[in-house]
């Protein structure tokens, strides 16, 4: 997006592709608890941070 900031059809697939990613996120973290820290992701009751698998286990 830096070098064609105006190329419509470039930031359709973009946002496409983020929402795809952001979705795909949610169903990994649903199965296998959250995946990033400082708030980005959630976690359900008790603290999921010490459940394994670990992400590099999966």
């Amino acid at each position: 997006m830096d070098t064609h900031p105006a190329d419509m059809q470039a930031l359709q697939q973009f946002n496409q592709l983020a929402q795809i990613r952001k979705q795909l996120m949610a169903s990994f973290e649903q199965k296998y608890g959250p995946q990033m820290n400082f708030g980005n992701s959630f976690s359900r009751y008790p603290w999921q941070w010490v459940d394994t698998p670990w992400p590099w286990q999966v």
